[in-house]
């Protein structure tokens, strides 16, 4: 049994996660941590992870940036391993999490989602065909109308995983409308949208000539990035320190 502290346990994330764990035999959350109090949990929940006393496997973490540095010095000075959820790291706070991982086990994804992942390593090898065959490269990403960012770092890992596989010859365009000349034939385009409450849909377009090949993901709702974490935290107890992400899962499998 996989014993797990919830960083961020009060979120919507964490009841999610909460919630997932709860139907689930191979793994239980012992603690939670949130600065928001009221829920009623069935385990402990500590203001702050330096008040948590609570021995653990692993912890999961979706709580907001501003505690991560203080979460990352936790996790190295017990020695927990980390999953790292929480998004809108500062560069220094990256920096952070690259020096805990020369000490502990850190799991850091751009996405969680189990599909999300396969789909990265399906375009390493897609890419070797139908690139390689020049074949024109378009990714488009549609999110709900809260979200800030543009493009999605989903969509940025999506064209990453195309550029890797060709040996980072691409470059990125996320906008054409001051450009009035045809695509080069090493580019990628990005388009994103953002409306209503689309949780997540990810499009990446092969297209050739007379021949058009789609790959498409799409998220119906948050608990896919909830069960890949908990997948997550299943593989990384007992990881020795490192650097880790969703594909070292999914190949674990």
């Amino acid at each position: 049994m996989v014993k797990v502290i919830l960083h961020g346990s009060n979120g919507h994330m964490g009841r999610i996660i909460d919630s997932l764990i709860a139907e689930d035999p191979e793994i239980e959350i012992v603690a939670g941590v949130d600065r928001v109090s009221g829920a009623v949990n069935p385990y402990p929940v500590f203001s702050s992870i330096e008040n948590c006393k609570v021995q653990a496997d692993v912890i999961i973490d979706f709580a907001n940036a501003s505690a991560e540095d203080a979460l990352l010095d936790y996790c190295v000075t017990k020695r927990i391993p980390l999953v790292l959820c929480t998004t809108g790291l500062s560069e220094a706070q990256l920096d952070h999490v690259r020096e805990a991982e020369k000490h502990v086990a850190v799991l850091k994804s751009a996405n969680m989602s189990l599909g999300i992942n396969t789909l990265i390593d399906l375009l390493h090898r897609a890419s070797d065909v139908f690139c390689k065959a020049g074949f024109d490269v378009e990714i488009v990403e549609k999110h709900h109308r809260r979200k800030l960012d543009a493009p999605s770092g989903t969509a940025i890992a999506l064209a990453d995983a195309v550029n890797e596989s060709q040996g980072n010859v691409y470059h990125y365009v996320y906008d054409r409308s001051q450009r009035r000349q045809a695509r080069d034939d090493k580019e990628i385009g990005i388009s994103a949208v953002r409306g209503g409450s689309i949780v997540g849909e990810h499009e990446v377009i092969f297209a050739g000539m007379d021949e058009l090949i789609t790959f498409r993901h799409t998220a119906y709702s948050r608990a896919v990035f909830g069960k890949g974490a908990i997948e997550a935290a299943k593989f990384l107890a007992g990881k020795g320190a490192g650097h880790y992400d969703m594909a070292d899962v999914i190949a674990a499998d």
